[in-house]
C-alpha cells in the first residue's frame, strides 16, 4: 500500500474509530486474541512483498529502510492495525518505492508489479496456510474448528486462529484491490482505463474517496467484497482439499 495523504488519513480514522465505537458491544475478547496472529502474518507479508518486488526489480529503496524483512515491527502501523483488529479494515506501514530506479521493467509496470505483489501474497500465504490447516484436521485426531471455546485445547485454538488468518488474508487480499487510492487495486487496475476516464478519477479523487467511507460505514463495501472473498476462500479449500483427496 502506497502513501495516503494525511486530511483523508484523519478522516479515515476519525469515521473508522466512530465505528469501532458503536459496535464495541459486540466485542468478542477470545476471538479478537485468536485473530490477532493472523493479522500480523497478513500484515508483515503483504508489506514484505511490496519491498521483495521492489527490489527485484531495481529500486533499493525499501532494502535501504529496512524493509526487505518479515519483522511484524517494520511493517505494522499502529492505527492500521487497530482498525483491522476493530474494524475489520486496516493498513500496514507504507512501503516506499522510487519508480524511477525500476532498471528492469518501465515505472508503469514496475509500479503495477508491486502493487501486485501484496495481495498476491496474500492469496498465496492463505493456500499455504490452508493446506496446514488441513494437515492437522486429517493427521491429528480430535481437532475441529470451535465457534467458541469452552475450554482450554492448544490443537483447537492453533486451528482456529489458522482459519482465523486464511480468513485474514484472503479478506486484506481483496480489500487492497479495490481501485482507489491509496489501495493497491488504484495502481493496478486504473492505468487499465482510457486516460479520459482515469483524468476524471484523478478530478474527483476527493469525492470518490468520500463514497468510499459511505460505503464502508454503511457496510455496503461488506455486502459487495464479502461474496469475493467467500468465492476465493471456497476456490481455496476446493483445491486443497482436492489435493488430499488424491492421497487419501
Amino acid at each position: 500500500m502506497y502513501g495516503i495523504d494525511r486530511k483523508t488519513l484523519y478522516i479515515i480514522i476519525g469515521v473508522l474509530i466512530a465505528l469501532t465505537l458503536v459496535n464495541m458491544g459486540t466485542f468478542n475478547i477470545v476471538a479478537t486474541l485468536l485473530t490477532l496472529p493472523g493479522v500480523i502474518l497478513a500484515m508483515s507479508f503483504h508489506e514484505f512483498a511490496h519491498a521483495f518486488a521492489a527490489d527485484r526489480l531495481g529500486d533499493p529503496t525499501p532494502r535501504n529502510q529496512g524493509r526487505l524483512t518479515l519483522d511484524p515491527m517494520k511493517h505494522i502501523d499502529p492505527v492500521g492495525i487497530f482498525l483491522l483488529i476493530f474494524a475489520h479494515i486496516g493498513w500496514g506501514r507504507p512501503v516506499q518505492i522510487n519508480p524511477n530506479n525500476f532498471s528492469k521493467v518501465s515505472r508503469e509496470k514496475g509500479e503495477t508489479i508491486v502493487s501486485l505483489a501484496g495481495p498476491l501474497m496474500n492469496f498465496i500465504l492463505a493456500f499455504i496456510l490452508m493446506i496446514i490447516f488441513y494437515l492437522i484436521i486429517i493427521f491429528i485426531p480430535g481437532t475441529g474448528i470451535l465457534k467458541s471455546l469452552s475450554g482450554i485445547n492448544v490443537m483447537n485454538v492453533i486451528i482456529t486462529m489458522l482459519y482465523y488468518a486464511i480468513v485474514v488474508n484472503v479478506g486484506l487480499g481483496v480489500f487492497n484491490l479495490i481501485p482507489i487510492p491509496p489501495l493497491d487495486g488504484s495502481k493496478i487496475f486504473l492505468r487499465l482505463l482510457p486516460y479520459k476516464a482515469q483524468r476524471w478519477i484523478d478530478d474527483n479523487m476527493n469525492i470518490i474517496q468520500i463514497v468510499f467511507l459511505i460505503l464502508f460505514v454503511t457496510n455496503i463495501l461488506g455486502y459487495i467484497t464479502a461474496p469475493i472473498i467467500e468465492v476465493i476462500m471456497t476456490g481455496i479449500e476446493f483445491v486443497v482439499s482436492s489435493i488430499f483427496s488424491i492421497f487419501m
